[in-house]
């Protein structure tokens, strides 16, 4: 039997263990990077990743939205919004459907010029995605979306928790 299948006596698998092992210091490495890259930009951990949902969504985000997509209460996210506009990353516009909503839209901060703070992640992944045969990046992909799910669900959980 490999330690990957093995099962503990409490019922979970090595393999299970060892992904939660793998998955907490990759949250605390990930964490430590931007919370640097946030402070490098004059942001907090917080705002950075509240203005990298922006960055990356299609279009303009309600508060709602992005408290959604962060697992914040929409009091924090209004917080985060402010120092975001003072900050001059992002502004609040109508909405051009809805006059009654306020959208969340990036700013021209997305002018490359953080670019060099993160140029060294973006090549370190593309180098490591090299190390795996199509297949197994399938596998990899999978894996990670499944693992982002399994988190917003517990997101919901914890704030519905009474």
């Amino acid at each position: 039997m490999s330690t990957e299948s093995a099962t503990t006596t409490d019922g979970r698998s090595q393999a299970a263990i060892t992904l939660a092992e793998l998955g907490r210091e990759l949250s605390a490495v990930t964490l430590g990077f931007h919370a640097a890259a946030a402070e490098r930009m004059g942001l907090s951990g917080t705002d950075h990743k509240c203005l990298d949902l922006a960055m990356h969504s299609p279009g303009p985000l309600t508060a709602g939205r992005i408290a959604e997509l962060s697992g914040l209460s929409t009091g924090a996210v209004t917080g985060v919004i402010d120092r975001l506009e003072r900050g001059g990353f992002v502004r609040r516009v109508r909405d051009p459907h809805d006059r009654r909503k306020v959208l969340v839209e990036v700013t021209a901060c997305d002018d490359g010029r953080h670019d060099h703070i993160f140029h060294g992640l973006v090549e370190g992944v593309a180098e490591i995605v090299t190390r795996y045969r199509p297949e197994e990046v399938e596998v990899i992909t999978r894996y990670t979306r499944d693992s982002i799910e399994l988190m917003r669900a517990q997101i919901a959980r914890l704030h519905n928790l009474s």
